[in-house]
């Protein structure tokens, strides 16, 4: 690949562009605001302009609503040798070509994907070109899909520094609806719960609730453009997970009653919700995509004042030990906060007598 169209200039566009550019590709920029095109290209994403012929691979980065008008449009126009489009969701754009009567031998030239990464923050000012490293990319050829194009998206991919995973269009759209567009309704519904909250209540505020909440922050307008894309499978499971929810506020309701047995069929009916989390989140992938891994956590004591990670991840490299991942914990009203290193277990008591000689105050 050597030229690129990518169409959309928001996080994802801005990100790919950015990718390929610094591995040699000529890029192309497009977006129907102009000032969002001009900063992708000033943050050294590609040009914005026009490409005076056929490029090897147009990208269309555009809200899902608009990716089977734009790619109709740019199939019509002959404007790439290969075309994908980024959007969250793949049933619908490819549905919608067939609709809008696109030229089934044009139609082979696209495949839809998904770069499974992103932030809460949105637009070209957001993007990195390291946004998609590791992470999976979801590819969704047809049967009859061109090789060549898919060997494009391959090489996309891999230029992005993602994992590949081919995927039926259908079941990728039932996947995200459980791993993403739930999850991003549940933690802004928790949040929404703190609106009007007491600001004691508020104050009181800790780790649990800004992880369950951090997604929350997300730019509405974009997930209304995702779910309106999805709805189907994302209320099925909305409907499945409040069946649960009833039946949690049940077995909290016999807790709350007098009689003994009552109260031991509500602990045995927590208890089974908790094991089924726990059992859940065990099945999520750890590091690399890897197997989930069992760290020992270290808990540091750190001031708020430029400097003290770095001066922790320096001190536990001289202790030879990898840091597998960091958790930080901000106090309350108090200039500090507690970082949590995660580490092999073998490597914990090592770690721990290491920062302790360096002068570090560590938590049970």
């Amino acid at each position: 690949m050597r030229t690129a169209l990518v169409v959309g200039t928001g996080l994802i566009g801005t990100s790919l562009a950015l990718a390929l550019t610094r591995r040699g590709v000529t890029v192309h920029l497009v977006d129907q605001d102009t000032d969002a095109a001009r900063t992708a290209a000033s943050l050294g994403a590609g040009t914005t302009e026009s490409p005076g012929g056929t490029v090897d691979l147009a990208i269309v980065a555009v809200p899902p609503a608009y990716v089977a008008g734009t790619l109709a449009a740019l199939l019509r126009a002959d404007a790439a040798h290969g075309y994908l489009d980024v959007a969250s969701v793949k049933g619908g754009p490819r549905r919608e070509l067939e609709a809008l009567g696109t030229d089934p031998e044009r139609l082979r030239r696209y495949l839809g994907t998904h770069p499974m990464a992103g932030r809460e923050r949105s637009g070209p000012l957001a993007a990195t070109a390291e946004l998609f490293e590791g992470s999976p990319w979801v590819l969704t050829p047809a049967r009859d899909t061109d090789t060549e194009v898919l060997n494009q998206a391959l090489e996309l991919v891999a230029h992005c520094r993602a994992v590949p995973v081919v995927m039926d269009g259908g079941a990728h759209d039932s996947a995200v609806a459980l791993v993403s567009h739930m999850p991003q309704l549940v933690s802004t519904l928790v949040a929404a719960r703190l609106e009007h909250a007491d600001d004691t209540a508020v104050r009181l505020c800790g780790q649990g609730i800004r992880d369950v909440t951090r997604i929350a922050g997300s730019d509405p307008a974009m997930w209304i453009d995702i779910l309106s894309a999805n709805p189907g499978p994302v209320a099925d499971l909305l409907d499945a997970l409040g069946e649960d929810l009833g039946e949690a506020v049940r077995v909290l309701r016999l807790l709350e009653s007098a009689e003994p047995a009552r109260r031991a069929e509500g602990a045995q009916g927590v208890e089974r919700l908790l094991r089924r989390g726990n059992a859940g989140r065990a099945r999520v992938p750890g590091k690399h995509g890897s197997t989930p891994a069992a760290y020992e956590t270290i808990a540091v004591l750190i001031s708020d004042r430029p400097g003290e990670l770095a001066r922790i991840f320096a001190d536990a490299g001289r202790a030879g030990v990898n840091i597998e991942d960091v958790r930080i914990e901000h106090a309350t009203g108090q200039q500090a906060g507690l970082v949590q290193l995660s580490v092999a277990p073998e490597a914990a008591s090592g770690l721990a007598a290491a920062l302790r000689e360096r002068g570090w105050s560590l938590r049970a």
